[in-house]
């Protein structure tokens, strides 16, 4: 698991997958999250603008993301 520390309030979906290195570019992270790889807190999530906050997990291809 990783561990991610947000600056601020929240991170927006896209920015957190480029941020912890899953994807590359945010142009993939908005393509992969439209397609439904992404799962916000046990459920797939479509929005690419999704405020992601502290005490959140994302998972992507097997990888999973702790916002603290």
């Amino acid at each position: 698991m990783i561990e991610f520390k947000v600056t601020g309030d929240y991170i927006p979906m896209i920015q957190l997958l480029k941020a912890a290195g899953l994807v590359q570019t945010g142009g993939e992270a908005q393509i992969v999250v439209e397609h439904g790889e992404v799962i916000y807190n046990g459920q797939v999530d479509y929005r690419k603008r999704l405020k992601v906050k502290q005490g959140d997990v994302v998972e992507f291809r097997g990888q999973q993301i702790k916002v603290i």
